[in-house]
């Protein structure tokens, strides 16, 4: 199975927004038994999705790596809940990220591992994954980029996982295995205060396993190519504008993605985003989506 959907090789190219923050409220006695700490969990969800969108608004490297932190870094976390009773379950989630930067060097190297079971006590995520994203200048126009990605979903084995386990026939034709490797230039060709402009351009290749490749010890692996385009442009200091484009190509299908936002610093309380994404890709019956994204954060 060819299902190749490559990671695009580019890193946003956005403008620093100076948001708003949200307020923090001191939860009383009591919260937890009549409910209240799990709407305030709510809102807080809410409010870290928006701030996430806001945040991918920015890159630190929009005009170069000149701010960039030097040397070794990095940071670890992990998180679990188990619970027993009415229900039998297990949560483990584990992150880190480390980075190494030295001159005109830079690469990092990511990992996320998940292990969960439902209230039954059954399996329902055991997956893996790893990321790599290297960057290399030869000057402040010119540079070059590598990407990786790899991950494993343990549970996607044509086999059942439970009694009464429903997935098997779905299984067969998930995604085990799913790597990626991915190199080549990059140039910005507009570079000045208030407008920004890079393209980047490479080959990727991806492995793949679905459940049934893995019952029959197959797997595929393609080749793709791709073409990437960040541009910013500040029109002044309430207002900036972004266009981001991706485009790659495989013998399985071709994907194409742009992404136009526009920023508002409306007052120091009121920040707002605008976006409008399309996604084209060749191999589905309804080969075009659109979607409109509104973002807005008011601090008092």
């Amino acid at each position: 199975m060819k299902n190749v959907a490559l990671l695009a090789g580019a890193t946003a190219i956005f403008a620093a927004l100076s948001v708003p923050a949200f307020a923090q409220t001191e939860i009383a006695a009591g919260a937890n038994a009549t409910g209240v700490s799990a709407v305030d969990d709510q809102i807080t969800d809410i409010e870290d999705a928006v701030t996430d969108d806001f945040e991918r608004s920015q890159d630190s490297e929009r005009f170069g790596p000149e701010d960039r932190r030097q040397g070794l870094f990095g940071s670890m976390a992990l998180t679990y809940a188990g619970s027993s009773g009415n229900s039998d379950a297990q949560d483990l989630g584990v992150a880190g990220r480390v980075s190494y930067n030295q001159g005109p060097f830079a690469q990092s190297v990511g990992l996320a591992i998940e292990f969960s079971e439902n209230d039954d006590g059954n399996k329902d995520k055991e997956e893996v994954s790893g990321i790599y994203d290297a960057q290399y200048y030869f000057n402040d126009r010119f540079y070059a980029f590598a990407l990786g990605r790899f991950t494993i979903d343990s549970l996607v084995d044509g086999e059942a996982d439970y009694p009464g386990d429903e997935d098997v026939a779905e299984e067969l034709t998930d995604l085990r295995r799913d790597g990626f490797l991915g190199f080549g230039p990059g140039y910005r060709v507009i570079n000045t205060d208030s407008t920004a402009w890079r393209v980047q351009a490479g080959v990727g290749v991806r492995y793949t396993q679905t459940g049934q490749q893995y019952v029959d010890d197959e797997s595929d692996t393609d080749t793709g190519y791709i073409l990437s385009s960040r541009f910013y442009h500040r029109f002044n200091e309430n207002i900036f504008v972004t266009n981001d484009t991706d485009y790659l190509t495989s013998d399985a299908n071709d994907v194409a993605t742009n992404q136009f936002g526009v920023n508002f610093q409306m007052s120091e309380q009121l920040a707002t985003k605008v976006s409008y994404t399309t996604e084209y890709q060749s191999d589905r019956d309804i080969r075009t989506d659109n979607t409109l994204g509104v973002s807005l954060v008011y601090g008092f």
